[in-house]
C-alpha cells in the first residue's frame, strides 16, 4: 500500500509540474506567434521553386514545361510499353494519365484551362509519354501544373525569344504587341493602338488639308 500511495502521490505531482511547463512554454512562444505572422508572406515567396530548363518542374513521376502558348509534359514509363497499355484521357480541365490497371500517375485539375481539341500525346520510343496542351490563355505562366500542386518563381521564367520565329504570323504579332505595350506603360509612352490612332490623325489631316485647317480653327474657338 505504502509503494501504492507513494506512486500516487508522485502522480499527483507531475500533472502540476507539466501544467507549470506548458504554462512556461505557452508565455515564451506568444511573442514568436507574432513574428512567425510577419514573416510568412517570405516564406511564402521562398516556398515558390525555381524553374527547370523548360520553365516547369521535374517532379517524381514526371516532368513538365511551358511557353506562353504551350504545357508540355513528358511521363517516363516501363521500356517496352504499347500504346494499348496506356490511359490517356485529356480534357479542357483535367488530365488523367496512367497504365491500365495500375494507380494512375497523373491524376489533377490544370491550373488553367486548355483548348483539348488542340492537345496531343505519342508514346516516345515505347518508353515515354510525350503530351503536348494548348493553353486557352497565350499571355500567362502558369505558376504549377495542377491546382493545389507546387509551385514555381514566375519571376525567373526565361522565354526564349528564338520560340518567336516558330509561332504563326497571328500569335506572333499579339505577343509582340503585347510585349512592345507592357514596355511602353512601363516608360510612360504611349501604346501601339495610341500609336496607330496618332498616324491615322496625321495622315488625315495631310490628305485634307482644309479640314485640318478647319478642324485647328474649331479648336481655337472653343479654347477662346
Amino acid at each position: 500500500m505504502a509503494i501504492l500511495s507513494e506512486y500516487t502521490e508522485e502522480n499527483q505531482e507531475q500533472p502540476m509540474k507539466s501544467i507549470e511547463k506548458e504554462q512556461e512554454k505557452s508565455s515564451s512562444s506568444a511573442p514568436k506567434e507574432k513574428e512567425n505572422s510577419s514573416s510568412r508572406p517570405k516564406e511564402e515567396e521562398n516556398k515558390k521553386l525555381k524553374p527547370n530548363k523548360s520553365n516547369g518542374l521535374d517532379m517524381k513521376n514526371y516532368s513538365w514545361g511551358q511557353s506562353l502558348q504551350e504545357v508540355t509534359i513528358n511521363v517516363p514509363v516501363p521500356p517496352g510499353t504499347k500504346s494499348r497499355f496506356l490511359v490517356v484521357e485529356i480534357k479542357n480541365n483535367s488530365l488523367k494519365v496512367g497504365l491500365k490497371g495500375q494507380p494512375l500517375i497523373i491524376d489533377g485539375e490544370y491550373f488553367k484551362s486548355v483548348k483539348a481539341d488542340e492537345c496531343y500525346w505519342s508514346l516516345e520510343d515505347q518508353q515515354e509519354i510525350s503530351i503536348l496542351l494548348t493553353k486557352q490563355n497565350k499571355s500567362d505562366w502558369w505558376k504549377s501544373l495542377f491546382k493545389g500542386g507546387p509551385e514555381i518563381d514566375t519571376q525567373k521564367v526565361e522565354p526564349e525569344p528564338s520560340k518567336l520565329s516558330d509561332l504563326d504570323t497571328e500569335t506572333r504579332a499579339a505577343v509582340e504587341k503585347m510585349m512592345f505595350d507592357q514596355r511602353q506603360k512601363q516608360m510612360g509612352l504611349p501604346t501601339s493602338e495610341e500609336i496607330t490612332n496618332q498616324d491615322m490623325l496625321k495622315k488625315f489631316m495631310e490628305q485634307n488639308p482644309d479640314m485640318a485647317k478647319n478642324f485647328a480653327n474649331a479648336k481655337m474657338m472653343g479654347m477662346g
